[in-house]
């Protein structure tokens, strides 16, 4: 299965060209490397609409894996989890904890991390952290799983019971 990636960069001093966007090209990168093939970019404010939006522009674009960077944390106006859980229709929490373990190991900061992922029909949509550096960690962890993740969401894999309880 070939995977094709939606990527969100949410910053509203980026958008308003206040600053430049170093994460999306890191996450660019990692997944260009990694074989997958990017559909969608988008960079948009700090604002559920818009990113909701964004989201769904990359679902549209034809990406089986939506990746935000940005928005994430505590302050008023990381709003990327609220908009993520707008869209989506149910929730992967395994990713976002093993996301936020990952983060831990590095930087005791990491447990003040909000985000999500979860699925929005067969596409996957993950809210990574807004840094460079912590955009390559949730690589490391999340390209491993991805492509058996996007199997699983379109019904390709013949593996049944993953995460259900059953043994």
């Amino acid at each position: 299965m070939t995977l094709r990636a939606g990527i969100i960069t949410v910053s509203t001093k980026g958008a308003a060209g206040e600053r430049v966007d170093e994460s999306g090209p890191v996450m660019r990168e990692g997944l260009v490397a990694a074989g997958m093939e990017v559909v969608h970019e988008a960079l948009v404010p700090d604002d559920v609409e818009r990113v909701a939006t964004a989201i769904l522009g990359a679902v549209r674009a034809g990406a089986n894996v939506v990746l935000t960077t940005g928005g994430t944390g505590l302050s008023p106006n990381d709003v990327t989890p609220e908009a993520t859980r707008r869209v989506i229709d149910r929730e992967v929490p395994g990713i976002a904890e093993a996301l936020r373990a990952k983060s831990l190991e590095k930087n005791a900061h990491g447990m003040l991390s909000r985000g999500v992922a979860g699925s929005v029909g067969s596409v996957l949509v993950v809210n990574l952290p807004g840094s460079p550096r912590a955009v390559r960690e949730s690589l490391e962890v999340l390209l491993p799983v991805l492509p058996h993740a996007a199997e699983l969401l379109a019904g390709q894999s013949g593996e049944q019971g993953h995460g259900s309880g059953r043994r």
